[in-house]
């Protein structure tokens, strides 16, 4: 298992209801929910800080996911108010990472923790390319610390 990166002073957060098309034969939320969660609150994230799909189209450039890393801890159930947090911890060149913590809403139980890499990439040639000054600075993980 891999070491999970402590939480920030200031994660960006959503809340997320859990519904009936996550749960799977065993009465829970299926696994691949959990990755289009992170996925649902990266997108948040980037919208809040002023960078939704629209303005990605504009430059010609988007963030495409590498790799994903998740450690389940606890079962979520059909109607679980969840807190879906994430926060970048390092934007390089064309590489970012950003980690993710799934908890339960009613108590805060840690339900998953997470990590993506993500790279930067041309929208036409899907060729790595730096990241520019306004990514580096609405992204930079010393905002969340």
């Amino acid at each position: 298992m891999r070491q999970t990166t402590p939480s920030p002073a200031r994660p960006f957060e959503l809340r997320y209801t859990v519904p009936a098309q996550d749960i799977d034969e065993q009465g829970r939320a299926n696994n691949v929910a959990y990755v289009r969660w992170m996925n649902v609150v990266a997108i948040a994230h980037s919208a809040a800080v002023g960078f939704p799909w629209e303005r990605f189209l504009e430059m010609g450039e988007m963030f495409v996911v590498r790799r994903h890393e998740i450690d389940y801890r606890l079962p979520a159930f059909l109607g679980d108010e969840l807190l879906l947090r994430t926060w970048p911890t390092m934007m390089r060149a064309a590489t970012a990472h950003r980690h993710h913590e799934i908890r339960r809403a009613s108590d805060g139980a840690l339900i998953a923790s997470g990590m993506n890499v993500w790279a930067y990439v041309n929208i036409t040639t899907g060729k790595p390319v730096r990241m520019p000054p306004a990514i580096l600075d609405a992204f930079d993980p010393a905002k969340y610390a």
